[in-house]
């Protein structure tokens, strides 16, 4: 069973998928022979060509247009965004295109698209480079959003992904590239949307976290286990449309639910899950739904310690368990 970082995963994958499947082709900014900017596709057009690892213009819009053309005439293309920061540009074709065509068609057209693009802060990258966009579009009907956060998840959701036949918001966080390392199985498998994951057990709250919170949580819920507290931490994997049984059945277990994320507080993902509970198991809460997140300002400082203050982390996420234990 091979380690893999969350990036060797997603090359990886790629290229498997790319020599089984010969309609698949990747298009954006420095995909080609650079590879691109953080070298997820890098040694791809030695292989495939530059016929299907296709260097874009500097211009968003058109990498997603161009992906939407394709795969209405049958190709499965994937259009990769540098950074989720610059994918505003393109948000007409995703929502009023990309997203409605099965819809509008009665079910006659499809666009199996898969738009990845790394997103999230902690690299120092600055208010362009490190925002979080994923309550934007999990709020559009017609468009899966998935945040894998391990490497066993990013092979078995880009793998699925590069076979639904609806457009997907792939996101990729970006400090997690290569900070994650984990195995990954040597059978062929993927994994369907909308199946949350149990990542860690518990019995006295539960924590529900994606992408590099996920992370933060697991090393918070380790802390807390010292003194007697059993936490259950939960990954949605995907954020539309959500896995709304597993994270109910956590809840109605421990009584206690803590929601992290990174993006801005209000109206964030967070928010629809503190919803979610709410509505469907409010009899069996203990104590009031709570929320880790980054503070309502724009995302993300540059400096240091500005940065900190924005960033959700394991330290911000163990004093939100304490409290909410002791509740």
């Amino acid at each position: 069973m091979p380690v893999l970082t969350n990036i060797e995963a997603v090359t990886r994958t790629l290229q498997e998928e790319m020599r089984r499947d010969p309609n698949i082709f990747i298009t954006g900014e420095d995909v080609g022979v650079r590879g691109g900017v953080f070298r997820a596709t890098k040694g791809l057009i030695e292989e495939f060509g530059d016929a299907r690892v296709v260097d874009s213009p500097l211009a968003e819009l058109s990498i997603v247009a161009v992906g939407i053309g394709a795969a209405l005439y049958g190709l499965r293309p994937v259009s990769e965004i540098q950074f989720a920061d610059f994918i505003a540009p393109a948000f007409n074709q995703i929502v009023n295109e990309a997203a409605r065509i099965r819809y509008r068609s009665n079910g006659a057209w499809t666009c199996p698209l898969v738009m990845r693009t790394p997103y999230g802060g902690g690299v120092s990258g600055g208010l362009y480079h490190s925002q979080s966009i994923e309550a934007t579009y999990a709020h559009i009907p017609g468009l899966y959003v998935v945040a894998p956060s391990t490497p066993r998840d990013t092979v078995g959701m880009l793998r699925y992904a590069l076979r639904v036949d609806d457009p997907v918001l792939f996101l990729e966080h970006k400090k997690a590239y290569r900070l994650i390392k984990g195995d990954v199985p040597d059978e062929y498998y993927t994994i369907p949307f909308g199946k949350a994951d149990v990542k860690r057990a518990g019995t006295d709250l539960t924590v529900i976290a994606y992408g590099l919170m996920m992370h933060y949580a697991l090393d918070a819920a380790e802390r807390v286990a010292r003194d007697g507290i059993s936490v259950e931490v939960i990954d949605p994997r995907t954020l539309n449309p959500l896995d709304k049984e597993t994270i109910l059945a956590s809840v109605k277990k421990t009584s206690k639910a803590l929601i992290v994320y990174e993006d801005n507080l209000t109206l964030g993902v967070g928010a629809e899950i503190a919803a979610i509970i709410a509505s469907d198991a409010f009899e069996w809460l203990d104590a009031p739904v709570m929320r880790v997140a980054a503070p309502d300002i724009p995302a993300v400082p540059f400096s240091q310690p500005m940065q900190d203050f924005f960033m959700p982390n394991a330290d911000k996420i163990e004093a939100a368990i304490r409290k909410l234990a002791a509740y």
